[in-house]
């Protein structure tokens, strides 16, 4: 008997694509399956969460395990449980190498600051997966009859936005925090605000007008809505 995705939390989005929307900060990881090979998009905000992950990915998928990881941006929220999928091959947005090891304890402490207990805080980023792979444009993944892709679409939320393109009967794109449905785009100190609607046009034209978008936080939208969000990102932020 198939598994029922809704019995886990999932949202199943196509044959083999589902994501969950995680408690607390409503973070959004996605998970994609093949015949030969696992993505997950994002990991959560805790080595436990990561855990609970693993777990239900694996239940879900009849026992397979994660094998490749794409983190949509450095945020504590969708970057912090990814040791918890040893052997998993990791990929991020170009410099998200390097910034992360260089600001681990910025990480650590605006995980603290959001309320994320300060030992699974500092377990978490002491434990702190350093992606392998970094995608400067586009980066196709055969993971085996089915291909996806990561797209560094950004900057825009942060100077490390990666996106996940999964063709099908109708495309599925999770576009990490650079879209959110369940409150306005957050920009932070690290956000680059007049390169956002930009990220966004491009996400897009990679999406286009058919495409189910998946946010960082919310529910999933149309075009419709990333279009919207991008012009009140570019009157917000004064730029066109």
């Amino acid at each position: 008997m198939d598994v029922r995705w809704e019995d886990f939390g999932w949202e199943r989005l196509a044959r083999g694509v589902g994501r969950r929307r995680l408690p607390v900060w409503d973070a959004t990881v996605g998970l994609v399956a093949g015949e030969s090979a696992v993505l997950l998009y994002d990991t959560g905000s805790t080595l436990g969460e990561g855990a609970e992950l693993r777990t239900q990915a694996e239940s879900l998928l009849g026992g397979r395990r994660v094998t490749h990881i794409a983190l949509s941006h450095p945020h504590f929220d969708h970057v912090l449980g990814t040791a918890a999928f040893p052997g998993a091959e990791v990929y991020g947005a170009v410099g998200v190498d390097s910034l992360l090891v260089r600001d681990r304890a910025v990480l650590r402490d605006d995980a603290i600051r959001h309320g994320v207990a300060p030992e699974d805080a500092t377990r978490a980023t002491d434990a702190l997966v350093v992606p392998r792979h970094v995608v400067s444009g586009e980066w196709t993944l055969d993971l085996g009859g089915r291909q996806v892709m990561l797209a560094n679409v950004g900057p825009g939320h942060s100077r490390h936005d990666l996106v996940l393109l999964v063709p099908g009967d109708r495309e599925v794109v999770f576009c990490g925090d650079l879209v959110e449905e369940s409150g306005d785009p957050q920009a932070g100190p690290d956000a680059i605000p007049s390169r956002w609607p930009a990220a966004l046009d491009r996400l897009l034209a990679l999406g286009g007008e058919d495409a189910v978008y998946v946010p960082g936080h919310g529910a999933a939208v149309d075009a419709a809505f990333v279009r919207a969000q991008r012009d009140e990102l570019a009157r917000r932020f004064g730029v066109s």
